[in-house]
């Protein structure tokens, strides 16, 4: 009887062990990877107790690897710190500390960051792959930058539409601005923050020659503030060398990233294209019996749900011309070719994919057909 109570004991302990510290998920997100480059899904926006967040930061370590993230920074806010009478810390690398030891025991990418925060018109921005979050800590916002600089920080300019500080909802490119990308101090922009995507922010991405970031910037819990209202967080696929920080940094200063938010993808064409068409396989070009009406099946090896509109000079049989491959599954199409043919062009837009305001990226294929 003793015996099986250490057992009962010890398998006991052992689940709750696995529970606590596998932090899986039936939704994580998932996107394959590119000729050339390893796609890494990452969150570079993210708030806990050591600024104005809610939660510790262990929490947001295990939130990412619930989500089955490859990187995270955390980037608290250097000068706002509302939580400090409650939390006091004189050093503004704890939550990065604490988010390392975390992470130690997980194959997740944890870099270093921080938030300099001033009103408009210079606003907010994050400077991650930072070596010291106390040497940003300047009275001028010019000498943080140029700390940030220092350190061979990657900055980019966080919500740069967020109405608070520009009550017409589009971004304002002050000379301050200009001064910072003249003086390599920012090289990115989000386009998408939180769930708000601005296509004037992707106008100055491609206009200034900014990497295009997509961030959560949370501060509660995921869970509650994106996934319990159906959606994914807010992620910045970057398409580096090897899973590895110095490959991440020197994709992030080259510019290959493409932002995503649920079925929203955004990013410069020769990044989000090559993206698409990963995502998708065909699986089947066949035709039906003895007509002209050609079979094919698409499968989306994703996890985010992918609209299309026909672009082809050939109709589809029973099918509207505007269709999902969903995420994870397939769809198949049914093209009347009018003759048989031993070839044809896949042509299609992507319309939840912007590779310049109001511009879709096109996925086009050759596709050999199969007697």
């Amino acid at each position: 009887m003793k015996i099986q109570t250490i057992l009962f004991t010890l398998l006991f302990t052992i689940s709750i062990y696995a529970q606590e510290h596998t932090h899986s998920s039936t939704k994580a997100l998932s996107f394959p990877d590119v000729p050339g480059y390893k796609t890494l899904k990452t969150d570079f926006h993210q708030h806990t107790v050591f600024s104005d967040g809610s939660v510790w930061p262990n929490i947001r370590i295990m939130e990412a690897l619930r989500d089955n993230l490859d990187a995270v920074s955390l980037t608290e806010h250097l000068e706002y710190q509302p939580h400090s009478k409650d939390i006091p810390h004189p050093d503004r690398n704890r939550a990065y500390e604490i988010a390392m030891n975390e992470a130690k025991n997980h194959d997740l990418l944890v870099i270093a960051g921080s938030e300099i925060t001033r009103g408009a018109p210079v606003g907010h921005s994050n400077a991650i792959f930072i070596t010291d979050a106390n040497e940003l800590l300047e009275d001028k916002a010019e000498d943080a930058f140029a700390a940030a600089k220092k350190q061979n920080a990657f900055v980019f300019w966080n919500h740069p539409a967020w109405h608070p500080q520009n009550p017409t909802g589009n971004p304002n490119l002050s000379n301050f601005q200009k001064s910072r990308i003249k003086n390599g101090e920012l090289h990115g922009i989000e386009v998408i923050n939180d769930g708000d995507y601005a296509e004037e922010s992707l106008a100055l991405a491609l206009e200034q020659n900014l990497t295009i970031m997509g961030t959560s910037d949370i501060h509660g819990l995921i869970d509650w503030h994106f996934k319990e209202k159906g959606h994914s967080r807010p992620i910045t696929l970057v398409f580096a060398k090897e899973r590895t920080k110095e490959s991440l940094k020197e994709a992030l200063f080259a510019g290959r990233t493409v932002a995503v938010f649920d079925d929203l993808m955004v990013g410069r064409q020769e990044n989000l294209s090559p993206l698409l068409n990963a995502c998708i396989k065909v699986n089947e070009a066949k035709y039906i019996g003895k007509t002209s009406v050609l079979r094919v099946t698409l499968e989306n090896v994703s996890s985010t749900d992918l609209l299309f509109e026909n672009l082809m000079p050939y109709t589809f049989y029973s099918n509207p011309a505007v269709f999902t491959v969903p995420a994870k599954g397939t769809k198949t199409l049914q093209i009347k070719t009018l003759e048989r043919l031993d070839k044809i062009e896949l042509k299609l837009s992507a319309i939840r994919t912007y590779i310049a305001p109001k511009e879709h990226a096109v996925l086009s294929r050759k596709i050999a057909v199969v007697e």
